[in-house]
């Protein structure tokens, strides 16, 4: 098999029913021109982190640390307080975060061919991501966008809102009939984002993506580091959370494939939804991402409903081909899908 094998059967699987996305920092990188990957999150926040913080952090990468998420590991004492290297490196992220603003063409052309795709219920979006690429393409394309909040300059979070159709009258052979209105785009951001906000006084609120954080608040994202886990487990998270273990095993409205982009397949936590889905016969996970470590493409590739397009090699249902040269960019896939 040959690049144009891979290149059918993406196409196959990304024009069937009932398709959702989940979306890593590869899709935010835009060949540079974007948001940062991991492996350069530590040059860009270590300027505006606290000295002491920083320190810390720096002393243990220079001790081994293979980054940023495992020295934050090693210096977390486990305790249920968050540790000031964490809520500094959240910070320090959104602050960083504010300054970039890239081109929004490719994010526009993916929501606008999202929506347009008539499935009788919203195609889901899952984010990794903490930047607002997504929510302003969407904005830009005036395309309605359904995140978890409600409301406008403090808007509030209400985790049933995924749950909910809008429905419109059309004019039926036998009267006006109710049909779920197509053009809604559901984003579900499962570990927070720059201008998500948890009050002392009103609770949980989206305000404005390019203001810092307020007085008596902090920032709704969970930090890089493997904790995440059990940084899930409350609200919003717990909520969004849901979801996506709704359409990928609990069901109802269950998804028939997923296509991951941009994700290096190595949260756990993540991980152990999307193994879960593919013991269903009746599920194809598609995984498009520049690289995987040989640990992750041989653990993903041994499924026989696993597709896998990197630049280096490729699996097709199980049996490993030659990398296809640019099928794995966000850029390239926004014109698939």
């Amino acid at each position: 098999m040959n690049k144009e094998a891979v290149e059918e059967a993406v196409k196959r699987q990304l024009a069937s029913r009932n398709v959702g996305y989940l979306l890593g920092a590869g899709s935010s990188y835009l060949a540079g021109g974007g948001y940062p990957l991991a492996a350069g999150l530590w040059d860009l926040v270590k300027p505006v982190l606290p000295e002491a913080e920083c320190n810390d952090i720096a002393r243990k990468l220079d001790e081994g640390a293979w980054g940023i998420e495992h020295a934050l590991d090693l210096l977390d004492d486990g305790g249920v307080v968050e540790s000031p290297h964490r809520v500094s490196v959240t910070n320090a992220i959104a602050k960083v975060f504010l300054g970039i603003a890239p081109s929004l063409e490719s994010h526009v052309e993916f929501v606008t061919r999202i929506v347009s795709r008539r499935n009788g219920f919203p195609n889901p979006v899952f984010s990794l991501n903490y930047d607002p690429l997504v929510e302003r393409a969407a904005e830009m394309a005036g395309v309605k966008l359904v995140d978890g909040f409600w409301g406008a300059e403090k808007a509030f979070f209400d985790g049933n809102v995924f749950s909910r159709l809008a429905y419109a009258k059309q004019a039926g052979g036998r009267g006006a009939v109710a049909r779920p209105i197509q053009d809604t785009f559901h984003l579900i951001k499962l570990h927070g984002s720059v201008g998500w906000f948890d009050y002392e006084d009103i609770g949980l609120r989206r305000c404005s993506y390019s203001c810092d954080c307020p007085d008596h608040a902090r920032h709704l994202m969970v930090p890089p580091q493997y904790r995440k886990a059990s940084d899930v487990t409350s609200q919003p998270y717990s909520a969004l959370w849901s979801v996506f273990r709704m359409r990928l095993a609990h069901g109802p409205e269950l998804l028939n494939r997923l296509a991951v982009i941009g994700y290096g397949m190595k949260d756990e936590h993540v991980n152990d939804v999307l193994a879960n889905a593919l013991g269903r016969d009746d599920f194809t996970l598609l995984v498009f991402s520049r690289s995987l470590d040989d640990e992750a493409f041989g653990r993903w590739s041994a499924y026989r409903n696993v597709i896998i397009v990197t630049q280096d090699r490729c699996s097709l249902i199980g049996d490993v081909v030659e990398g296809h040269p640019s099928l794995w960019d966000f850029q390239v896939i926004c014109n698939e899908v």
